[in-house]
């Protein structure tokens, strides 16, 4: 075996050599060769080499394409990589905003539309259709001899809507649910009560057939009062459900028991929706079965407050007999579902929803809350060209109603001369009667004390720390003059009509839109003419004024009040501070 693998070794170590002297010569030869033949060689290399990269770099282009710019047919091909994939960002954001963008259902996107301009476009009573003569002297006697633009377009619609009768709708349908978006002082209130009390005028039974429903007692008892006084001279009862009473004294008004049944006392009632929901669970004698209107003023609160479910107990009250009453009863009613032959016969006392707000929400989402049955939308935010005709909005779906007459203003300040400027707005600038609003009750409780303290001003707070009795006596000496600067917070003055107010100074500027223009609501009502003023921090002015153009202000103008205007009352705003400051630790300790 040792012999054959030296054998092996030997033939391996002879093969290298020769191989090694074969390399040897080629390389001699190579060189003896004339380099114009070795040059030449090398060029043909070259020459196949470009040519097979030239036919591959039409396939590395389109699988280029493919891969970086899917959205795209075609891209030139000097293009830049950088300048496609913007454009395929571009197309990207394009694609999530048409998402995002929501289409709104035609009642919304198209509503009647009625006119901006109130003191232009008075409807003389008499061209209003279907008004009973009763009403209409009515009216004249309360000093109204023509109409808003909103109570013109409004009234006749729901008379319409019940021009059958209470008993069954037009044609045995049920009637059309109204909503009404139009500016504070736009007259909302009377386009609902005038309709309301002409159709149950013509009731034979004492039943409860419209129930209102508002989210403050103030605003509860205001409308109760306008209930009130144009059904006087007729047989209709009206009764308000808010807590002003007992809840005892409110069961005997709804109802009393007459030849071992009991026999409804009321024929509209009005109501906030905690004490309503207190009678419904309690079996105060409120009977809904017979409800033919269901009035929701300020509805876009009253859809926040969904969270008592008062609505859906309303709706079942309502239906509460459908299932045990005789099939073939007039009376019977069932909730509604789909419109069938058979679901229309026998027909029955529809119930119709009345929605009325200044800022009715235009999210499909939240109205489907209340189970709308072909909603039918009256709106005033739309531009109206110079012949009267109504024209497509201009306006953003977040748009919202400013009152005609109003003139807005901000004031730029710092958080310590905010007091002083309140004072100087009433004790040198001669702004009276001035509605403030604050925040929060202890805001509106501290400036209250603040203001009294420095003097010369008749001021009076307005909050949840005053009882109902409290509230009612400092709006009517407000309206009669007697208080210069009333302090109220948001949850308080919502939806009051107030007389008389020239000014509205937001001393705490509003964090949300609906509640600004809720606010300065309160002054330019019935087109007359009134100020608005905000008092806005450094670190609140950009998102405040971004916040109020978006909605569609027609203008907010700059006023700054220059700091030695408001030396003069520096040293007594001073002393006052410290009394505050004494006044709140009493009260503390109380």
């Amino acid at each position: 075996s040792v012999p054959k693998e030296s054998r092996a070794q030997a033939l391996l170590a002879k093969l290298q050599q020769k191989a090694k002297e074969k390399q040897r010569q080629s390389q001699t030869e190579e060189r003896k060769r004339p380099l114009k033949e070795r040059t030449e060689e090398q060029e043909v290399k070259k020459k196949r080499k470009a040519d097979k990269n030239s036919a591959q770099e039409p396939e590395r282009r389109k699988k280029r394409k493919s891969e970086d710019l899917p959205l795209f047919n075609a891209v030139s091909d000097h293009e830049p990589v950088e300048e496609a994939k913007k454009n395929e960002a571009c197309a990207n954001k394009k694609q999530k905003k048409k998402k995002k963008e929501k289409v709104l259902p035609q009642w919304l996107a198209q509503p009647d539309v009625i006119h901006r301009d109130i003191r232009s476009n008075l409807v003389p009573i008499a061209d209003v259709p279907r008004l009973s003569p009763l009403l209409v002297r009515k009216l004249q006697i309360n000093g109204i001899h023509q109409l808003f633009p909103v109570q013109a377009e409004v009234i006749p619609a729901i008379l319409e809507s019940a021009q059958q009768g209470l008993l069954i709708g037009r044609g045995g349908y049920k009637p059309r649910d109204i909503c009404v978006s139009a500016p504070t002082g736009s007259g909302k209130t009377l386009a609902f009560v005038i309709p309301v009390i002409q159709v149950l005028t013509e009731r034979v039974v004492c039943e409860v057939r419209a129930l209102a429903v508002l989210p403050t007692k103030e605003l509860a008892q205001q409308v109760w009062k306008v209930f009130k006084s144009y059904s006087e001279g007729t047989s209709l009862k009206v009764v308000m459900l808010a807590g002003l009473k007992s809840f005892a004294a409110e069961e005997s008004s709804l109802s009393e028991l007459r030849g071992g049944m009991r026999r409804s006392l009321a024929d509209v009632v009005v109501a906030t929706p905690g004490r309503l929901v207190d009678h419904i669970n309690k079996n105060s004698g409120l009977s809904l079965e017979h409800l033919r209107f269901l009035i929701i003023d300020e509805a876009d609160r009253m859809i926040d407050s969904m969270h008592q479910s008062w609505l859906s107990q309303v709706v079942k009250a309502v239906y509460r007999s459908g299932g045990g009453a005789d099939p073939m009863c007039i009376f019977r009613r069932s909730e509604p579902a789909h419109v069938t032959a058979a679901s229309l016969s026998p027909p029955q006392m529809p119930l119709q929803k009345l929605l009325f707000s200044a800022t009715l929400t235009q999210n499909p989402e939240k109205l489907q809350q209340l189970g709308l049955h072909q909603p039918r939308l009256f709106s005033s935010i739309h531009s109206h060209s110079g012949s009267g005709t109504p024209q497509a909005s201009t306006q953003t779906q977040g748009g919202f109603d400013f009152p005609q007459g109003l003139t807005e203003y901000y004031v730029p300040c710092t958080l310590s001369k905010k007091p002083l400027l309140i004072l100087h707005f009433i004790l040198r600038m001669k702004h009276s009667p001035v509605l403030c609003f604050t925040n929060s009750k202890e805001t509106a409780h501290r400036l209250h004390l603040l203001v009294q303290f420095y003097g010369g001003i008749r001021v009076a707070e307005f909050s949840s720390r005053l009882s109902p009795t409290e509230r009612k006596k400092t709006l009517k000496e407000f309206e009669q003059g007697k208080i210069q600067l009333l302090i109220s917070t948001d949850a308080a003055a919502r939806g009051i009509d107030i007389n008389g107010v020239k000014c509205v100074v937001n001393y705490d500027a509003p964090q949300y839109i609906r509640t600004y223009i809720h606010r300065i609501g309160r002054t330019a009502r019935a087109g007359k003419p009134g100020l608005a003023f905000t008092f806005l921090l450094g670190v609140q002015e950009k998102n405040f004024l971004q916040m109020v153009k978006e909605a569609g202000t027609p203008g907010i103008q700059k006023q700054i009040v220059k700091p030695e205007n408001l030396k003069g009352m520096e040293a007594q705003f001073q002393l006052t501070l410290q009394e505050l400051a004494n006044a709140i630790k009493e009260e503390k300790f109380q």
